[in-house]
């Protein structure tokens, strides 16, 4: 079926087409429609394939009008913008046109939005810090040490409370004289310098003894809940106990528990600082492809489609409200506010056009071997690295997120070489983010 179709563009990315469709023809497509289910439509009262084709006509004539309209418009309106080279961002809004057609046609407006013409900024004299740095023994001592007070035993100790200890403790706070969410617990168990509660509160509890009752003020700070933030609570705590940890020893159960089956310690730290090595160099990455991104989104403007950035709002949505579920809230007919993610959701929609124009421009394909070399590294962490390969390669879907991943690095790659690059002598703690007390 040829439709007519005409366009015109209200704004720099909107447009609207207007198809024209011959009545003549969605009649003739009805009736061959109608004509292949009275082959095999069954009714009480016939045979298979002998009902009457008017009976079958004022029984499924409406639905499969509906049906053809719908199809010649979607096949009509693809047709259309293939021919007028229209690259359509998102997905068009059907409407019958306003204007009266022609006695022998039907007339539909297609309303839809177009990819803009992105025109790259110049990366010339952005900068790009790049971490350097390097495993050290010290890094695998204070991963070991971690592990330890993760496999900790707790025995009551007859001594006032210090950091690393579990307390459990009653308490109830008071904001002006009353009680507020959340202030009030009993057996409540912390242990005392792993920040599960504010510094103040855990610092306020240090040298306590079991038994031992307290009342202190505590300042929320400023970016603490809203109902909250800045007010001055007071507490009223009760130590009930206080049990120090043991820590397990550096040994041969300890590589056994941390999965070296042959219990070799020093395999175990090999293996711990390959972990370290592995984690480290996707910092790196992360890192490096932040400020390229930035760099890239400062330098380029580009106007936005709003059905693409739409679409991202509802899929940041829906993430969001995953996240809720899987920590145990209930989100039944919960609705979060489209403008809490307007800002991200332009920042990614801006990034994925700048970074399609990229690799489009450039050529920055992401080549099978780099591929294969990505999803290696991924499988090395693993028990059996063979069986991750295979499971990557098992699915298309596996395999394009690494690709994507690739296609980020090769656009990386190709800034860095128009971008003043310096390298930055970095330890592990502080390219990964870790504050050691």
């Amino acid at each position: 079926m040829q439709a007519q179709a005409s366009t015109s563009a209200p704004s720099a990315l909107e447009r609207n087409l207007v198809l024209t469709l011959k009545s003549a023809e969605i009649d003739a497509q009805i009736q061959s429609r109608l004509k292949q289910i009275a082959r095999t439509a069954k009714m009480s009262g016939f045979r298979p394939g002998k009902v009457p084709f008017s009976v079958v006509a004022n029984q499924y004539g409406f639905q499969v009008r509906q049906e053809v309209m719908s199809d010649s418009v979607q096949r009509s309106f693809a047709d259309a913008v293939k021919q007028q080279n229209l690259r359509v961002a998102g997905y068009p809004r059907f409407a019958p046109a306003g204007a009266t057609p022609a006695p022998d046609s039907f007339e539909f407006t297609a309303t839809f939005e177009v990819y803009p013409e992105i025109k790259l900024g110049s990366l010339a004299g952005c900068k790009l810090e790049r971490p350097v740095a390097a495993v050290t023994d010290k890094d695998v001592d204070n991963t070991i040490e971690t592990l330890r007070k993760q496999r900790a035993s707790y025995d009551k100790a007859d001594r006032p409370a210090q950091k690393g200890d579990f307390v459990m403790v009653d308490f109830a706070g008071t904001v002006d004289g009353t009680p507020f969410e959340g202030g009030t617990a009993e057996n409540f168990g912390v242990v005392l310098g792993d920040g599960r509660m504010l510094p103040e509160f855990e610092a306020a509890l240090v040298g306590m003894s079991g038994g031992a009752s307290k009342q202190f003020p505590l300042t929320f700070p400023a970016d603490y809940t809203a109902e909250l933030a800045g007010k001055t609570a007071e507490f009223n705590v009760t130590v009930k106990v206080v049990n120090a940890p043991a820590y397990p020893p550096v040994d041969s159960a300890f590589a056994v528990s941390l999965g070296v089956a042959d219990g070799d310690v020093a395999k175990m730290r090999a293996e711990i600082k390959a972990n370290l090595e592995r984690e480290l160099k996707k910092r790196v990455r992360t890192r490096t492809k932040d400020q390229v991104m930035e760099a890239l989104a400062t330098v380029t403007t580009v106007d936005l489609p709003r059905s693409l950035v739409d679409m991202e709002i509802g899929r940041l949505q829906e993430t969001a409200v995953r996240d809720l579920e899987a920590r145990g809230m209930t989100t039944k007919n919960m609705q979060l506010p489209p403008e809490l993610f307007l800002e991200r959701a332009e920042k990614r929609v801006k990034l994925g056009l700048i970074l399609s124009e990229v690799i489009r421009q450039h050529d920055l394909r992401a080549a099978p071997d780099q591929v294969r070399t990505v999803v290696e590294e991924h499988a090395e962490s693993f028990e059996d690295p063979k069986q991750m390969v295979r499971w990557y390669y098992s699915d298309p879907s596996r395999l394009a997120e690494v690709e994507a991943m690739v296609l980020e690095e090769n656009v990386v790659e190709w800034a860095a070489k128009s971008m003043d690059v310096s390298d930055v002598e970095k330890s592990f703690d502080e390219v990964m983010e870790i504050k050691r007390t």
